[in-house]
């Protein structure tokens, strides 16, 4: 049994900001994971900090990769953001947010071939010192 997060009340004011993708007529390919599903999914492994894989698809009706890549695909265009922003913006208009338990991760910022290097390094080896003889 998992503890309800995304309410029927906050599902309604949340589907406005998410952007509708029609099918397809002539090849419509497999069916799009329910936008509710894949959100409910995205808050469960944020709340749990459980791996995308780790991720009970028969709990939520959406896999890992599926949330994944809707996180993915949400947070390119913006949308991830708009959500996070609207949620805060109610929770302080009601007097609701409490910033002393807020968690600052960095863990999904990648540093790429190991980030850059300020300064050239120093050679620590031994090398070729002039003669004093």
């Amino acid at each position: 049994m998992r503890e309800e997060v995304l309410t029927d009340q906050l599902w309604e004011r949340l589907e406005p900001l998410l952007p509708v993708h029609p099918r397809r007529f002539r090849y419509p390919g497999r069916k799009r994971a329910d936008d509710r599903a894949a959100l409910e999914g995205i808050l469960y492994v944020i709340r749990t900090g459980i791996g995308w894989n780790r991720l009970p698809t028969a709990l939520f009706g959406a896999s890992g990769a599926t949330c994944w890549r809707r996180l993915t695909e949400w947070h390119e265009a913006s949308i991830w953001q708009q959500l996070h922003e609207h949620l805060l913006a109610e929770l302080r208009a009601a007097g609701l947010l409490d910033l002393s338990a807020a968690l600052v991760d960095s863990t999904h910022l990648r540093a790429l071939k190991g980030g850059s290097t300020p300064a050239p390094v120093r050679s620590t080896g031994a090398s070729l010192a002039r003669s004093t003889t």
